[in-house]
């Protein structure tokens, strides 16, 4: 109850701060493409509950919603590159930390249509766990594109998680050359 508590104090904090690099972020998208300056898609949560998970839209408007490794590298826009690159299309999910519907750190949030994905981390307990914002899979630089090895990484991280941990996942997230656990 207690960790739940400071990630939620935390992501409202991260909210506020955050909020003008996310509303100039959110300017730039709707400047340069048409469209929402948010995404809100329909992703796996825990217990395999559906919940909408918010980023920053990096693709254009009319972009079939599909894991990213299966996009085209055209459907990302200019502005989109540099969202993805900087992880700036992910402050939005501090939202969903808020709501209890993601954690800081955890597996990566799945869309509904990955069933390869979805059954290889039912059968490892991974669904036990609220998604994160980062992952280890994530910073190990470990994609959706192989299901098997994602929920193998993600079941490692359901059995050794602890906070420091989830530390090092979040300074390799943030800090370009520190090493991936």
């Amino acid at each position: 109850m207690l960790a739940r508590l400071t990630e939620a104090s935390i992501a409202l904090i991260g909210l506020v701060v955050t909020f003008p690099l996310v509303l100039a972020a959110g300017l730039a998208v709707r400047g340069t493409s048409a469209g929402p300056a948010l995404l809100v898609q329909e992703r796996v949560g825990r217990h395999e509950t559906p919940f909408r998970c918010l980023k920053l839209r990096t693709m254009w408007r009319d972009t079939r919603a599909v894991p990213t490794h299966e996009a085209a590298v055209s459907a990302v826009t200019p502005v989109g590159r540099f969202l993805r690159r900087t992880k700036l299309d992910e402050l939005p999910q501090l939202w969903n930390v808020l709501l209890g519907e993601m954690s800081f750190v955890g597996p990566r949030p799945c869309l509904p249509t990955q069933e390869a994905l979805i059954a290889a981390r039912r059968a490892r307990g991974v669904y036990a766990l609220r998604p994160g914002i980062t992952g280890l899979a994530q910073v190990r630089g470990v994609d959706m594109s192989d299901p098997e090895a994602l929920a193998v990484i993600d079941a490692e991280y359901l059995a050794k998680r602890t906070l420091a941990l989830d530390l090092r996942i979040l300074l390799a997230t943030l800090i370009p050359g520190v090493p991936a656990p």
